[in-house]
């Protein structure tokens, strides 16, 4: 049996998911290889903007989340189902009372019939210029620039559910990695550059995730229903929830793996 040093807390990894166009709807992997400094496989890797966004893909670098079709601007975008298959470059979405769309994004045809498909599908005031699909692999259009793998802890959203009286989806944090078995809350007290371990991944701590209005979001509704940060704020005095690691040694990891918290 596998001794573990008493400062580690030993959870698992409950779901892993990628988002491979912004702001769209999750999709779940059994396992996945995360590459030293490298992001979640796919995750991230197109995103919509509605006019000019400022984005070069000769010369990609962060921009900020207000300028692509993200649930925190459009809480429709949830009831767009997408699923991509990275072997081919097709997104499929379906979405009740549209027709179903597939498309390689990896073409410009593709691009711009998914762009066709959603402006379609948005309400006009949701679109505050021409939507374009961009993508400049390896950039990711993560919310933050140092957002590598992004990890909620479900003691803490339970913990949340406790106190609000009513269930809280953990896919409203649109979390990377989902653990569970660590105390609630115990992740927002690492220090800088801490030490997870996922499955045989090592990973440092990079930040805590501050949160925004996207979380207010039904998952499945696509309505605004639950006010998470003011709850975060009323009960915790911060708008935190998960961390951002990256990966500092390549590994396999699979759903069911150890995850270890180093306190």
């Amino acid at each position: 049996m596998v001794q573990y040093e008493p400062n580690i807390k030993i959870g698992h990894v409950a779901s892993l998911h990628r988002y491979p166009v912004k702001g769209f709807t999750p999709e779940r992997v059994a396992s996945v290889e995360l590459v030293a400094g490298g992001y979640f496989p796919y995750d991230r890797l197109y995103a919509v903007e509605r006019g000019p966004s400022g984005f070069d893909p000769a010369a990609a670098a962060f921009v900020p989340k207000t300028r692509f079709t993200v649930l925190a601007q459009i809480p429709k975008l949830a009831l767009a189902r997408t699923s991509y298959d990275e072997r081919t470059g097709v997104l499929s979405v379906k979405a009740e009372g549209k027709a179903p769309f597939a498309g390689d994004l990896r073409s410009d045809a593709g691009k711009a019939a998914f762009a066709a498909w959603l402006t379609d599908f948005l309400d006009r005031d949701d679109q505050r210029g021409l939507l374009k699909v961009l993508t400049a692999p390896p950039h990711r259009f993560t919310d933050n620039p140092q957002g590598f793998i992004s990890v909620v802890n479900l003691e803490s959203v339970r913990d949340l559910e406790t106190r609000l009286g009513r269930p809280v989806d953990p896919l409203r944090f649109r979390a990377n990695v989902y653990v569970d078995g660590w105390p609630a809350w115990s992740e927002l007290d690492l220090a800088p550059e801490a030490s997870i371990r996922l499955g045989t991944a090592a990973t440092t701590l990079v930040k805590l995730i501050r949160r925004c209005v996207a979380t207010h979001v039904n998952p499945e509704t696509g309505e605004r229903d639950i006010e998470i940060l003011g709850a975060l704020r009323d009960f915790y005095g911060h708008l935190y929830c998960g961390v951002y690691l990256k990966v500092a040694a390549s590994a396999c990891v699979n759903e069911g793996d150890p995850a270890e918290l180093l306190s």
